[in-house]
């Protein structure tokens, strides 16, 4: 071997061997043959890894600072995908913050996962409105903005979360308004040629299945990919394919996606008085990451596990405005499993007893 040469290795090596115990995980994308036989558009495509959020900034100062373990345990959220928020909480520089991310991922030759946010119900009353037509002005001019800066770029986006499931939240004159709303922004959204998009349909564990499906005919589910379930709950995996595939066969044989984000413990559920059954879905207590993002799913239906939601923050909701909160974070990176359904002997997804405190039920 010539000298340079040999030099040239040596010196490969040896970096190679300096290398950081930490980055991404690896993910070995399936070939492209292999993506285009099964028909998911998912498969075989690297998701962006975004090392400037707040998971990630929160496990570099964990390391700097000397909290290892900490830091192993911020690391399990930060080294996965995780879809990124867009919204009106995207300001200032709309178009310039949305680029950047786009392009950032392309520079790594990885697809960016956004999760879109505008047509938000702050609250509900029978005279809820939304804001009225100004607002929906508003949020269609925002649909438009969001699809002129994506272009011809390759993403995938998880449209308006709990925007379904809350229709009936709003003023019995104002519902329709929201149902044509979110067509408009489904159809702007379904013209960009790169982009591979699931529409919100509610969860397992909240409206009947022919109820959902209803309304995504409505919003016109016929123009994207599919839907996307459990996006805000933490209903088991397993309950979540049975629901999809209900919903499927009611729209046209559609596929899904499903959050598993923070269902590794499972959901919280609680009887009432009058027998009914509640969801606690405000902040409920040790509750764990599920499955990380993958298309190595239980059923062909199902074309991934996202992290649609993001481990780590708050739900806006009691009076606390969301965001990134680190001892939320840590707890569900302790109870993290891979678990798609409850364990036998287990309640509230843990062998131990938990009080009404503890899981926070109000």
């Amino acid at each position: 071997m010539p000298k340079k040469l040999l030099l040239t290795t040596l010196l490969a090596l040896a970096a190679v061997a300096v290398m950081p115990a930490y980055g991404p995980a690896a993910r070995a994308p399936e070939s492209a043959s292999k993506a285009q036989n099964s028909g998911n558009p998912l498969e075989g495509v690297e998701w962006f890894v975004d090392s400037e959020s707040p998971a990630w900034l929160a496990w570099q100062h964990l390391n700097r600072t000397g909290q290892t373990a900490k830091a192993d345990m911020v690391w399990k959220i930060a080294r996965e995908p995780r879809n990124m928020w867009l919204g009106g909480f995207t300001r200032p520089n709309f178009d310039f913050k949305v680029r950047r991310l786009i392009e950032r991922a392309e520079a790594e030759n990885t697809v960016p996962l956004f999760t879109v946010l505008r047509a938000e119900s702050t609250s509900c009353n029978p005279s809820y409105d939304g804001g009225g037509p100004a607002e929906d002005a508003r949020t269609r001019n925002w649909y438009d903005a969001l699809a002129r800066v994506i272009g011809g770029s390759r993403v995938v986006i998880a449209f308006e979360p709990d925007s379904l499931g809350t229709i009936d939240c709003h003023a019995p004159s104002r519902r329709d308004d929201r149902l044509k709303l979110l067509r408009y922004g489904v159809t702007a959204l379904s013209k960009l040629p790169n982009a591979t998009i699931y529409v919100e349909a509610g969860a397992s564990d909240w409206e009947p299945a022919g109820r959902v499906a209803k309304k995504l005919r409505a919003i016109g589910i016929g123009k994207v990919r599919g839907f996307m379930l459990n996006a805000t709950h933490y209903d088991w995996t397993r309950n979540n394919i049975r629901y999809g595939l209900q919903i499927s066969r009611m729209t046209g044989g559609k596929n899904f996606v499903i959050n598993t984000a923070e269902n590794g413990r499972g959901p919280v559920h609680v009887r009432l008085p009058n027998g009914r059954r509640q969801t606690v879905w405000c902040n409920p207590g040790f509750r764990g990451m599920g499955q990380p993002p993958t298309t190595d799913t239980s059923h062909p239906k199902v074309d991934a596990y996202l992290w649609i939601n993001r481990p780590g923050y708050a739900q806006s909701c009691g009076g606390q405005k969301i965001g990134w909160f680190l001892p939320r974070a840590l707890s569900y990176a302790r109870w993290a499993t891979d678990w798609q359904g409850p364990p036998k002997g287990t309640r509230y997804g843990h062998q131990m007893n938990l009080t009404r405190q503890q899981l926070n039920i109000p």
